[in-house]
């Protein structure tokens, strides 16, 4: 809506640099970019397409197969050891866990509550708590 009020000539450069908190020399970039191509210049260049980095879906559907069959019951921690040990297949542990979370695979492992409160034993007869006094001078008592 800026930069068509910018190509219309109701706003200046520097007015829409100031709205969008961008720099003059950006908008104007960014006002050729959405001559030549319209609104599909204001999108980022590598919108919807898979990262670089991505794990292949062949080598996820390897991790969920391997975690239902021969690793059954292993919880994510131990699954990602033995991928990088016995089947070559290095993968960190949150990746891992991420893959089968996302199937729907939850770790077998669970985890017990932590104690609210760790009380001491009472002692069997009422003020018999041991009081001792450390400062270094001698009292008189």
């Amino acid at each position: 809506m800026v930069l068509n009020q910018v190509l219309v000539g109701g706003v200046g450069a520097w007015e829409a640099a100031g709205v969008l908190g961008l720099s003059e020399r950006h908008v104007w970039r960014l006002l050729a970019a959405y001559r030549k191509e319209g609104a599909a210049a204001l999108c980022h260049g590598n919108r919807g397409r898979r990262p670089a980095h991505a794990i292949p879906e062949v080598v996820r559907r390897g991790v969920v197969d391997l975690a239902q069959r021969q690793y059954q019951g292993v919880n994510h921690s131990h699954l990602t050891e033995l991928l990088a040990e016995r089947e070559g297949l290095v993968l960190s542990r949150s990746t891992v866990r991420r893959i089968l979370v996302g199937c729907g695979i939850k770790s077998p492992r669970h985890r017990r509550q932590p104690k609210h409160r760790c009380r001491r034993e009472r002692l069997p007869m009422e003020g018999m708590m041991l009081q001792i006094d450390g400062s270094p001078s001698p009292w008189e008592g």
